[in-house]
């Protein structure tokens, strides 16, 4: 006959498994342990915490600064030498590395949530340094060639703030529950008071932050002003090579009221367009002159510039990923396009009634033109025909010879500056003008240009500042935008505020008020159910779970031995286990 023995059956704990698993490569139940974690894996969700805070404001960052990509780029171009597009690397690593860190992060406060161990397996604690590592560098890197653009999340803020206060609400309600269960469920310690004390003072400030926010769109309707001029940035080069004839025929297409253009001086005194100093980037001035290719842009005569290929860099590089997008007619006019003529560019605008904003480069001090190209610029002018009331020109240098043209600054100078030097307008990028600096020069009757303007969301704040105009790369792309993308009053803002204030106080109050209530009714029932072997087992002070786990085996092995066969003499068995017969041996 068949003796039967009375077995512990567990119940199955997928997500646990999962969980423990992947995190730290504890997929076996007796390989868990609800046990304390050690001050090194502590310290190692401290690095991982650290290093999804860092990585979040590098994606935030990256986010926003796609306004400016192109320039990021040619900033690299300038400190390299080779035109490359580092955003896709840079894009893609920070993706991939934004979710491996998140996902590591959910596991960790599902370990904290479900009370078990924090036990980081090796290969991910290699992956969160060498994320960590990697994204140090990159601010190192950034600051280096891209230091100034820093500024634009001081900037961006004037349009995320609201949103960003909602969503910080939102995340620190949620890990209220995990504050609670941390405090409530452990004996009291200094260690516990601090931490709740650095969570009362976060949820406090980020309460109160919103009496810090300075955003433009949180106005009234009837104050809003209409939409700033949008001028061509060299043209649409998104949509065809900068600074050509076809580029800016294209921004004109595209509704931009003017055109902007960089203006160089060719050594026999033709105004041409080139934004580089150098004709590498844009040319395949290294094919047909390749003794010359590094040789500055202004020294070549217009017969040798006018023969070279302005078109084909586009296609091969791609600058703003935009080619595919292209029709095959485009594609095989942009093979074919040169460099554009000052005057064929201002021909164009006068067809179409623009204005121009030319950035001229005044040749340097060895160049054969560096004395007339002032004439040879304005000799340019009367030949287009264009009205000299539709041209303004930067610098605002040589101001007595520049007469009948209007003149705009790039520095940011102060009203009374501004009136000595004769100029009423400022050409200025956004990072050095604040919403302050732009209602005093409107006040004083300074118009003023911002540039670069790409992005949606700089172009709803710039409108709601009042800017007259913009200078934009995507004029194709702010003509889509008929309307600031939010805008609000402040009445209906206060209380968008406060309300969200409220409720997740509210609900944190909730949160630990349930906790609390939980656990003294878990310690009462607890405290009424406890046998002799649970009482001797939970005495097991600091010592590992393993051990734990072997004592627990032997007290079931004994009383196997011994003959017990009813489940209510294995009261040592969990509350989701039960009891079941199998033939021969222990089974789980």
């Amino acid at each position: 006959m068949v003796k039967h023995q009375p077995l512990q059956v567990y119940e199955k704990q997928v997500l646990l498994s999962l969980v423990t698993g992947i995190y730290g490569c504890r997929w076996k139940r007796y390989q868990r342990s609800q046990d304390e974690s050690s001050k090194w894996e502590c310290a190692w969700f401290t690095i991982l915490s650290s290093s999804f805070l860092l990585l979040l404001f590098w994606t935030y960052f990256w986010l926003v600064a796609q306004n400016d990509f192109n320039d990021f780029n040619w900033s690299v171009y300038n400190h390299s030498g080779e035109w490359r597009d580092e955003t896709i690397p840079i894009v893609t690593s920070t993706t991939v590395g934004f979710i491996y860190i998140t996902f590591l992060l959910i596991l960790a406060l599902f370990h904290i949530s479900l009370g078990q161990q924090l036990n980081l397996y090796w290969v991910h604690k290699i992956g969160v340094l060498a994320t960590l590592l990697t994204i140090v560098s990159g601010f190192v890197s950034v600051d280096d060639v891209w230091g100034d653009e820093w500024e634009i999340i001081l900037v961006s803020l004037q349009f995320t703030a609201p949103f960003l206060h909602i969503g910080g609400l939102v995340t620190l309600t949620a890990v209220s529950w995990l504050i609670a269960g941390y405090v409530v469920r452990k004996e009291r310690s200094n260690f516990q008071v601090t931490v709740l004390a650095i969570y009362i003072l976060a949820l406090l400030a980020l309460c109160l932050a919103p009496l810090t926010f300075t955003c433009p769109c949180i106005m009234d309707r009837h104050v809003l002003k209409p939409p700033p001029v949008i001028i061509g940035r060299r043209g649409a080069p998104m949509l065809a090579p900068e600074n050509t004839m076809m580029s800016f025929s294209r921004a004109l297409q595209h509704g931009a009221s003017s055109l902007e253009a960089d203006v160089t001086i060719s050594v026999d005194g033709v105004p041409f367009l080139m934004r580089d100093h150098t004709l590498r980037r844009t040319t395949d001035v290294s094919k047909v002159f390749p003794s010359r290719e590094h040789e500055d842009a202004s020294f070549f005569n217009w017969t040798e510039i006018h023969s070279l290929n302005a078109g084909h860099w586009f296609l091969e590089s791609d600058p703003y990923w935009t080619v595919k997008t292209l029709s095959p007619k485009d594609r095989s006019r942009i093979g074919n396009l040169t460099i554009c003529s000052l005057v064929e560019m201002l021909r164009l605008a006068a067809r179409a009634n623009s204005s121009v904003l030319l950035n001229i480069r005044k040749p340097a001090p060895e160049h054969p033109r560096f004395r007339s190209w002032f004439m040879d610029t304005l000799w340019t002018l009367q030949k287009a025909g264009i009205s000299h009331r539709k041209v303004t020109w930067a610098p605002d240098t040589d101001r007595g010879r520049v007469r009948g043209l209007l003149q705009t600054t790039n520095e940011k100078l102060s009203v009374e500056e501004i009136r000595h030097r004769g100029i009423t307008s400022l050409t200025i990028h956004y990072r050095k003008i604040s919403h302050h600096d732009i209602q005093v020069y409107l006040a004083h009757n300074v118009s003023v240009t911002v540039y670069p303007v790409n992005e949606p969301w700089l172009y709803s704040i710039l409108w709601c500042s009042g800017v007259p105009s913009v200078s934009s790369d995507a004029p194709q792309v702010l003509q889509k935008v008929p309307y600031p993308v939010w805008l609000m009053s402040h009445s209906a803002y206060n209380f968008i505020w406060i309300s969200s204030d409220l409720v997740s106080v509210a609900v944190i109050m909730g949160i630990f008020f349930f906790q609390n209530y939980h656990m003294i009714r878990w310690r009462i029932s607890g405290m009424q159910n406890y046998n002799p072997e649970q009482i001797m087992l939970s005495a097991v002070v600091r010592r590992p779970s393993r051990d734990v786990n072997i004592m627990k085996e032997k007290l079931i092995f004994s009383e196997l031995n011994n003959g017990l066969g009813s489940t209510e003499e294995l009261s040592l068995y969990p509350e989701n286990s039960h009891v079941g017969y199998s033939h021969g041996g222990l089974s789980c």
